[in-house]
């Protein structure tokens, strides 16, 4: 018997990505003013792209219900992100990730994987071992909503039970 779910969607925005078109900006301008050097003209145009298509892909970071997964896209040029089923979530807790997590996507041993876009504030999900926080400026909605999505899988894969 299927458990009717109340589906999640969020979008979280952040500054940060102004700071990298600023630079980019920055670097089309030196580059402008560099043209009797065509090598480092050219070398700071590329820098430029560089960092302007940074600022698009990691502009917000969209956390959203799949049905039987849960997924972490940053965007609006969707190049990274990651999905995890909900079956394999062990647990989940709000939490806040610390300084040395950083902002972006990150894998630091004996800590795990964190996507996050700004600020400290996550939800920390335990993969039956391997951790993975998940940044977001609505901790209590997401962590509401894991917590009764992992509770569903259980209740619906009892030991004996078939799919």
């Amino acid at each position: 018997m299927e458990t009717a779910h109340k589906k999640y969607e969020h979008v979280q925005r952040a500054p940060l990505h102004l700071l990298l078109h600023v630079i980019a900006a920055s670097l089309i301008v030196a580059a402008w003013s560099s043209m009797g050097e065509l090598w480092v003209a050219a070398l700071m145009t590329g820098m430029a792209v560089l960092f302007s298509l940074l600022g698009f892909m990691f502009a917000h970071l969209s956390v959203c219900d799949l049905g039987d997964s849960l997924s972490i896209q940053y965007g609006p040029l969707p190049l990274f992100g990651t999905s995890v089923k909900y079956s394999d979530i062990a647990s989940v807790a709000q939490g806040r990730s610390a300084l040395i997590d950083g902002w972006g996507i990150h894998w630091i041993p004996g800590r795990g994987w964190t996507f996050n876009l700004w600020g400290f504030d996550c939800v920390e999900l335990d993969l039956n071992g391997r951790m993975l926080r998940i940044g977001t400026d609505d901790p209590v909605e997401l962590t509401r909503f894991l917590k009764l999505r992992t509770s569903e899988n259980s209740i619906r894969q009892r030991p004996g039970e078939q799919d």
